[in-house]
């Protein structure tokens, strides 16, 4: 092995440290306190609204309005029922079991699909179904596990089906050209394809009008604050750089990892530029847009995002719901208080929009679900 450089030694040194405190710091929310000890905008309000789940993932609305859960260390799909829409949970029943890492959801055309870390799946869906009314049918075969496990499904306005899968590694050249990647297929999983290439972990996936949008989680041990984390408009054919560059700034040209040495500048000046960027590591994951009307104007229309947080910075980032502004790349702070010091009491994951217009956050540190709901300016 050749000696490793000063700047790699301490990166590896943070890398330990995180390791040593990061499996102990979640603690749960305190739930005696005004929106659970969070900081929201002035007249939102947030409470537990499901909790007893293992490490719940990503959500998708159904037709009729129920929401379906992903919990990936269960191993199971689960449905939330507010049948009444009064915005308190009337009842968790688990919609399907035995599957490996589930973890994308989303409907389309009678169906349910899942997307597994080996495999997209479908059960043929009814509005109302709480328990799954067949077995499901495999469509696709997707690299299994890996340094990022999780697989994402959506639908696009085309009816076509996109999938994500993350790469195997920090920084490498993936042998499987489907990590690191955005693919596309039929509804039926057949005449897939590339879609987009370098994006080293897009775990959330939204369409919102005719534009795709994805979060990406940067490379490791190249500093504390390199590189940000990126948001970024996903093009057909287009590359986002991963593993031979990152970007630095929104808007701008990405630049070359050094560190990694392959390719040039040159390779790196034709990679898409990021949407927006946050802090480093902060480990964006799943987003939605905000199409709902309770909440007030200025929200509408806004993308989301749960940044699920560092294992290897100090001081920690992420642990929030940010907003960004589809048009300029604006961010924003929207909640936060999940993080005190090396102390974390939440692990962000995804945000889903319910019918009311409330706003659900799923946090797999704590097995629970949130309600984010707009009570009125006081």
């Amino acid at each position: 092995m050749p000696p490793r450089s000063a700047r790699q030694l301490a990166a590896l040194f943070t890398a330990v440290l995180a390791l040593t405190v990061s499996c102990a710091i979640v603690r749960g929310p305190n739930t005696t306190a005004p929106n659970l000890g969070l900081t929201v905008p002035d007249g939102f309000q947030v409470s537990i609204y499901a909790s007893g789940f293992q490490k719940p993932r990503l959500m998708a609305l159904a037709p009729n309005g129920d929401v379906f859960v992903s919990d990936e260390k269960s191993g199971e799909v689960s449905v939330l029922l507010d049948r009444d829409g009064n915005g308190v949970l009337d009842s968790s029943q688990v919609y399907a079991q035995g599957l490996n890492i589930p973890h994308g959801v989303t409907f389309h055309g009678g169906f349910l699909y899942v997307a597994t870390t080996d495999a997209v799946l479908r059960y043929p869906y009814q509005p109302g179904d709480v328990t799954a009314r067949a077995a499901p049918e495999k469509l696709v075969d997707l690299p299994a596990n890996g340094k990022h496990y999780s697989r994402t499904v959506v639908f696009g306005p085309d009816d076509r089906m996109y999938v994500s899968a993350g790469s195997t590694c920090n920084a490498c050249e993936e042998s499987d050209p489907k990590r690191a990647a955005v693919w596309v297929y039929d509804a039926d999983g057949k005449n897939g394809r590339p879609y987009a290439t370098g994006l080293r972990n897009a775990v959330g996936l939204e369409w919102s009008g005719e534009t795709l949008y994805a979060t990406a989680n940067g490379r490791d041990l190249a500093g504390n604050d390199v590189p940000p984390e990126a948001f970024y408009i996903v093009k057909d054919g287009q590359n986002y750089g991963w593993p031979y560059c990152y970007p630095l700034s929104a808007g701008t040209k990405q630049v070359w990892d050094k560190d990694f040495g392959r390719k040039d500048q040159t390779y790196c000046d034709a990679a898409q530029p990021a949407l927006a960027t946050t802090t480093a590591h902060a480990a964006p994951l799943g987003l939605a847009f905000y199409t709902g009307q309770a909440f007030p104007q200025p929200y509408r229309g806004q993308m989301f995002v749960a940044l699920h947080g560092s294992w290897n910075r100090e001081p920690k980032s992420g642990y929030r719901v940010i907003t960004i502004d589809p048009k300029t790349g604006a961010t924003a702070d929207f909640l936060s208080g999940f993080q005190s010091g090396l102390t974390t009491t939440a692990r962000p994951v995804d945000l889903q929009v319910t019918p009311d217009g409330a706003l659900l956050l799923s946090d797999d540190g704590n097995g629970l679900i949130y309600r984010i709901a707009y009570a009125g300016a006081r």
